[in-house]
């Protein structure tokens, strides 16, 4: 390949056979922002997808038996019944009535709308999601630090730790915004 001179360490060249002319390559400007914030819009769609079809599920328990469920997936799961966390969710089921279920389902509706709503900001460049995506972020902190303080295991430390790495790159994001602004602009 023949490339018009030194290309920058970081930057794309598409072969020379793919140029107009062989004087020049095509240079791809590289967006790592633009990749990292839809790479979050992308897991906050699967949140929202996720908690939908909880949600769905839940609605799909309304008229049923949700105690005869509860022991149904607590067999199927291989788990002791009298041991203390099955036991707690067998309670929890029987004391489930249908509102109770439309209430959840409804609350799972509307957090997969918020989650939806900003994966959507995130995907299209909008500065209100990345402001939402940190500070509904930072407001989870204090709380999921609590839990691990008080009873620390693996998928607490991963939840933390991911939702720190999300607040922080939203805030550096945020910060060099302009830079962003100007690259967009410069590539039309």
């Amino acid at each position: 390949m023949v490339f018009a001179g030194p290309v920058p360490a970081g930057d794309f060249v598409v072969p020379v056979a793919a140029c107009y002319s062989e004087d020049y390559p095509v240079k791809l400007v590289q967006k790592p922002i633009l990749t990292t914030v839809r790479m979050i819009a992308l897991f906050e769609a699967a949140k929202a997808m996720l908690v939908l079809i909880a949600g769905l599920g839940l609605l799909s328990l309304v008229h049923h038996d949700v105690q005869a469920f509860a022991e149904r997936l607590i067999r199927h799961s291989h788990l002791n019944p009298a041991s203390h966390y099955p036991r707690i969710f067998l309670d929890a089921a029987g004391r489930v009535t249908d509102a109770n279920l439309w209430l959840f389902a409804g609350g799972a509706l509307l957090y997969s709308i918020v989650r939806g709503v900003e994966a959507y900001g995130l995907w299209h460049e909008r500065t209100w999601a990345e402001w939402f995506a940190l500070i509904a972020g930072a407001l989870y902190v204090p709380i999921e630090i609590y839990e691990l303080v008080h009873h620390a295991t693996w998928l607490k430390v991963v939840i933390l730790v991911t939702n720190l790495a999300v607040v922080a790159y939203m805030a550096w994001a945020l910060r060099h915004r302009a830079e962003q602004d100007r690259e967009r602009l410069g590539s039309q």
